[in-house]
């Protein structure tokens, strides 16, 4: 049913504080609250837009990687123009957002997220959630979190597959304690595919329960790890409140939060669902982008493209991309030795 012309803006949110248990106390509560998103690939992008339409004050988006034609089966702020473009996630998205919702700031942040950059993005933050594609950020998110005491909502999909729990400092298992207590999954995209349905049900469950805490409604958050399969028809919740652990080094008794000590070492990372290895120097970089541009189109052997977020370079069967930052993405290989040696033969 459409909504009146007299309603205006004013009725924007009408349907929404119309449901009872959230109402206008909720709407208004969520109105003030911050979010920081990680990642702006499927499950980030479908959190993202929900949370914009719903109303929260402020959204902070991060992510390292830039748009492609495979990310558009699932990924539903992006269109062929930010695939033909490469225009990162992060700057795609905050565009589209602030088109379907005025009202909401959003921010974004084009870079890899460690320690480091993470603790720069949380003061004010109220809810972290998670849109990332691998286990070491999502460690490195938990101890955070646990760290300056936000709450996080765990999410991750691949295949027909998908799962959410909700973290509270202090009172729920970390994500420490229930890593070997219970199944986390452990295919990827690049050996199952992803169905973009398992991307929409995490979503709908993730934001779910950010509304119930970002309006004031903790008393019912599910309490319970959600764990589904939309080929198989199966839907499971587990109580894992026996899986909290004292002696957890993030969120047991004398914490040391282990996954924030690694921030400044040289990484190289596959990235999920994609021929693609991740380098990242070991200290971020303030990089002339047009400077480098230069200096690989004199060499003669590769195709060079610039725009104002990143260089790509082509040569033989790969693709290198650099960011502002010294992260590159070597395209055309999952091998990291080999992606490695590619990328230092043109830095160093």
């Amino acid at each position: 049913m459409a909504v009146s012309s007299s309603e205006g803006r004013e009725g924007r949110y009408s349907r929404q504080v119309r449901f009872t248990p959230f109402g206008e106390e909720g709407q208004s509560q969520l109105a003030k609250s911050n979010v920081l998103i990680v990642g702006a690939g499927a499950l980030g992008t479908g959190i993202a837009e929900t949370l914009t339409r719903c109303g929260v004050g402020r959204i902070v988006i991060v992510d390292r990687d830039y748009v492609e034609w495979s990310n558009l089966q699932r990924q539903q702020l992006y269109t062929e123009a930010d695939a033909e473009q490469r225009i990162p996630k992060a700057a795609a998205a905050k565009d589209r957002l602030q088109q379907i919702n005025s009202g909401v700031t959003v921010e974004a942040h084009v870079m890899d997220v460690r320690a480091e950059e993470l603790e720069s993005l949380l003061p004010g933050i109220d809810l972290i959630m998670d849109g990332t594609d691998n286990f070491d950020t999502r460690l490195i998110i938990n101890d955070m979190a646990l760290k300056h005491g936000i709450p996080w909502i765990y999410g991750a999909c691949v295949g027909s597959y998908g799962i959410t729990y909700t973290i509270l400092p202090n009172e729920t298992p970390c994500l420490n304690c229930l890593i070997g207590s219970v199944p986390l999954g452990g295919d990827t995209c690049d050996t199952a595919g992803i169905l973009p349905q398992a991307v929409q049900l995490v979503t709908a469950n993730a934001t779910a329960e950010a509304l119930k805490l970002l309006g004031g409604r903790k008393q019912h958050l599910r309490g319970k790890l959600l764990t589904f399969d939309v080929w198989r028809n199966e839907h499971q919740e587990i109580g894992v409140k026996a899986a909290k652990k004292d002696n957890c080094p993030s969120c047991g008794t004398h914490p040391i939060y282990p996954y924030l000590t690694a921030a400044n070492t040289e990484r190289s990372d596959v990235l999920c669902g994609r021929d693609t290895v991740q380098i990242r120097p070991a200290q971020r970089q303030k990089l002339n982008l047009e400077e480098i541009a230069n200096r690989l189109s004199r060499l003669g052997s590769g195709k060079v493209d610039l725009n104002p977020y990143l260089v790509s370079f082509t040569e033989g069967p790969y693709r290198m991309v650099i960011f502002t930052d010294g992260r590159a993405l070597i395209h055309g290989t999952s091998d990291i030795a080999a992606a490695r040696s590619f990328y230092h033969r043109y830095f160093g």
